[in-house]
């Protein structure tokens, strides 16, 4: 009833329903008009703060507990995300004769974790959160292990990141939320926590529109100088994430449909900003632009997908 009373929660309850919606016009937003890109620029690493924290704020623990007591089929999930999914992004785009630094990008963001807003856009279009909450973990902590020796193999490119560095980053990112989440738990209580979920959510979806403004920072004036190349490199990310979340899910259908569309979904959405943050400076820029580009196909993923996932009920939460 405090819900519907107040005009605040009635909103962030609705904007938490309408999530899908708000992100495919947010990615937009942040692109078409620049100014609004280069004011968020700043805030990226305090929005993924932000998020991480509503996310462990969500999670069900029971569910989590219940998926980490299955580790071989996690362990399956981890390596078809990190190993498999590189080497046969780029055996297709090698033979597609796709310009170089398109194949390049599409190669290296096939060999990235899964993107830390996976659990909320899990959330949103009805699949498990609990296992993408997981999944985005335990790839976020690997990729420094497995994407430098994939990406020298398959492309020569030198991916050099800092593991210990990298390490401490992901410290900030995960422990620090997590205390702020466990605190948040305890003083809030599960009975409002309950009722204000749509609430919780709503904030989330703002958090991740706003991230959303920041990472298209620069992308609209590099588009004008070549619009050809431009649309060919968001061809190729749709393709790429959808393409790679159809084959993840048909490869791991026998964990059950709702697993694999889970584990799908991740393998299409993933975290592009630690390569961004470790390409020297001598790598071709065009993956680089590649990346910003992919954020389309990722923000646009829950809205387009949520249909796709209603239709069947078996994925249904």
């Amino acid at each position: 009833m405090a819900n519907a009373a107040n005009p605040i929660l009635r909103f962030l309850s609705w904007s938490g329903r309408e999530g899908s919606v708000l992100l495919a016009v947010g990615i937009f937003g942040g692109a078409l008009i620049p100014p609004l890109a280069a004011a968020f620029r700043d805030f990226i690493t305090p929005n993924v703060l932000a998020m991480m924290t509503l996310v462990l704020l969500r999670v069900d623990v029971p569910g989590t507990l219940a998926h980490l007591r299955r580790p071989l089929r996690v362990a399956l999930i981890v390596v078809v995300q990190l190993v498999v999914s590189p080497v046969v992004a780029w055996v297709a785009v090698s033979s597609l004769g796709l310009d170089q630094g398109i194949a390049n990008g599409v190669a290296i963001f096939a060999a990235g974790c899964a993107s830390t807003a996976s659990p909320a856009f899990a959330r949103m279009v009805g699949l498990d959160p609990e296992l993408a909450l997981i999944v985005s973990l335990i790839t976020t902590a690997l990729v420094p292990l497995t994407a430098p020796p994939i990406a020298l193999w398959l492309m020569g490119i030198d991916l050099s990141i800092s593991v210990g560095g990298f390490m401490a980053r992901l410290l900030l990112v995960v422990g620090l939320p997590a205390l702020v989440s466990l605190a948040l738990r305890r003083a809030i209580g599960p009975a409002r926590l309950a009722r204000w979920g749509d609430a919780v959510d709503g904030i989330l979806v703002w958090i991740v529109v706003f991230f959303g403004f920041g990472v298209m920072d620069g992308l609209a004036a590099r588009a004008e100088r070549d619009p050809g190349w431009v649309a060919e490199a968001i061809l190729a990310a749709f393709v790429a994430d959808y393409g790679l979340n159809l084959l993840t899910t048909v490869a791991l259908r026998p964990l059950g449909a709702r697993i694999a569309a889970t584990a799908g979904f991740m393998s299409g959405n993933r975290n592009m900003a630690l390569f961004l943050a470790a390409l020297p400076a001598a790598t071709d820029p065009r993956i680089a632009l590649f990346f910003g580009l992919y954020q389309f196909a990722l923000f646009l993923s829950p809205f387009l997908l949520r249909p796709v996932y209603r239709r069947f009920p078996s994925l249904s939460a």
